[in-house]
């Protein structure tokens, strides 16, 4: 079985090398949505790529939404995030804010990072669930703390302004420069200004 698995793993990557014939794409996708009608999530998940990417079947947003919603419905993390993707930005499915921020929720609270982002934004924006800047922080803090270039300048301005957390330009400047020092321009920028101001 392991080795099937590795099989075809490396069968899927070939789906991301845009030189790789039409006709294999065709053959790799059949055997994916062989695994996948048997309840493979992995096969699933990128049946659910196939569709979304049109690679090996005609691209179908409503297809990659109901093979992600298999997969996410078993726990798949991955699968979940996409489907808030599909769900905020209304595609394959009907624009909904809260069933997007539902399945970001579920792929949030097993890690996944950008996830943690995406429910920040979702919080900061209020989109389909109230605006609380509290949890907004409770997020992006989730998501800096792993890495996310993004979240760490998000959390940055949040304690510029006193959003969601007592104003504190000092720690501020700490996002910021994590930020920064993971090649964010605009990190950098804010880092500079407040170390100028003597923070």
């Amino acid at each position: 079985m392991k080795f099937l698995k590795r099989a075809f793993a490396n069968k899927l990557k070939l789906l991301k090398n845009r030189s790789y014939v039409r006709q294999d794409f065709n053959a790799i996708a059949i055997q994916c949505k062989n695994l996948a009608d048997i309840g493979n999530t992995n096969a699933q998940f990128n049946l659910g790529l196939i569709y979304q990417d049109g690679r090996g079947f005609q691209q179908d947003s409503v297809e990659a939404a109901k093979w992600y919603k298999k997969a996410a419905d078993q726990g798949h993390m991955a699968s979940q995030f996409n489907l808030g993707v599909m769900y905020q930005d209304g595609k394959g499915v009907e624009q909904d804010f809260a069933i997007a921020v539902n399945w970001y929720k579920k792929a949030a609270n097993q890690g996944h990072i950008s996830s943690q982002f995406n429910l920040g934004v979702m919080y900061q924006d209020g989109k389909g669930v109230e605006q609380d800047f509290a949890i907004v922080v409770k997020w992006y803090k989730k998501a800096a703390d792993q890495g996310h270039i993004a979240s760490q300048f998000n959390l940055g301005a949040m304690y510029q302004d006193g959003k969601g957390v007592r104003q504190n330009k000092s720690i501020a400047k700490e996002w910021f420069g994590e930020a920064c020092d993971n090649g964010d321009q605009d990190g950098c920028d804010n880092y500079r200004i407040l170390n100028e101001a003597g923070y």
